[in-house]
């Protein structure tokens, strides 16, 4: 006996879909796309900068771990010390007045650096006047300014019968004249005030590229519920150049701990020790005492205390990634109530 076939009709219900053993709806199955295969090939684009870092940076940082642990002079056959070198480092008394020096730039070749940018970049992001940009490169010209140029200017500016001195007489304050970097008082706050000023451009960018990329309609929102530029500063811009302020401490702290350059140019590390630094040291144990031993193991410490540096400030400044995910997230719809 055969069996007629259902037939659906205006009175009748449609049969029901195939269901899959959970009860549940089967969603449709979406396949990854494939990933290409791997090419060695590939490594021909990168091979010429892995072969330069290679030759001129990993090659030397271990050459000098290898001298680190010898008595050499770099003529003779060196004698192992073991870690004689780095606890010569460690407990020689020039040294640590040295990183005590380094420490006082930190606040002037970081910490001024960083307030002056943002205070410029806060300002000027809010200025619109003709010429800006040309005073925008003037503020930059430090930054691009050769470092012996740069010392040799101010050298000559801070002397003891220089443009600083005279300015200083003609206003009636010549009391205050002096040696600037002559005097054991004032060499290193010298110094200082010479890396403020060339650092200072380098933040401005950095902020002034960060400003840009804010969303202008916050700063609309800010201001509709009466926030002055103060206030907007503090509760949006500075929030924001988060990512540019941890650059800017990672690049400038960089430059003071292993400032070399702007001392020997215009103090050579005098008078007496008043400004001499780590990497003063390194260079006067490598060429004028022949203690390339003791020398390798001073920059290697130089280099470990730079590394913890840099990476304290990356955790300190630090996006919070998750949290801001999950205040951004948008909302799970909520079920629907069948009436």
């Amino acid at each position: 006996m055969s069996t007629a076939a259902p037939t659906t009709g205006p009175g009748t219900a449609a049969p029901a879909a195939p269901t899959s053993g959970t009860g549940s709806d089967r969603r449709p199955h979406r396949r990854l796309p494939a990933l290409p295969a791997y090419s060695w090939s590939s490594l021909l684009y990168v091979a010429p900068a892995l072969a330069f870092f290679a030759v001129f940076v990993l090659y030397p940082i271990g050459v000098s771990v290898w001298y680190s642990f010898y008595a050499y002079d770099g003529l003779t056959v060196g004698t192992p010390v073991g870690w004689g070198n780095y606890t010569a480092v460690f407990t020689d008394s020039g040294l640590r007045a040295a990183l005590l020096h380094s420490l006082v730039l930190l606040f002037f070749y970081s910490v001024l650096p960083v307030c002056a940018g943002l205070l410029l970049a806060g300002a000027m992001s809010r200025i619109r006047v003709y010429g800006l940009t040309v005073f925008r490169a003037v503020l930059f010209l430090p930054q691009i300014l050769s470092s012996v140029v740069v010392a040799v200017a101010w050298r000559n500016l801070l002397a003891e019968d220089g443009p600083a001195n005279s300015v200083l007489r003609a206003v009636g304050l010549g009391r205050f004249a002096t040696s600037w970097l002559g005097d054991f008082q004032t060499a290193l706050p010298s110094i200082g005030v010479i890396g403020t000023w060339v650092e200072y451009g380098l933040c401005m960018v950095l902020f002034l590229s960060g400003i840009v990329s804010i969303d202008r309609s916050t700063y609309e929102a800010a201001r509709l519920d009466g926030a002055g530029p103060v206030r907007e500063f503090f509760a949006i811009t500075l929030p924001a150049l988060r990512p540019q302020i941890s650059i800017a401490l990672i690049l400038t702290i960089t430059f003071a701990l292993r400032n070399f350059d702007l001392v020997w140019n215009t103090t050579r590390g005098g008078p007496g020790t008043s400004t001499t630094v780590p990497s003063l040291y390194v260079y006067q144990d490598a060429f004028n005492n022949r203690m390339l031993g003791r020398a390798s193991a001073l920059a290697i410490v130089l280099t470990v205390v730079i590394l913890v540096v840099v990476v304290a400030v990356q955790l300190a400044l630090r996006e919070r990634d998750g949290s801001r995910r999950r205040l951004a997230r948008p909302g799970r719809p909520g079920r629907k109530v069948q009436s």
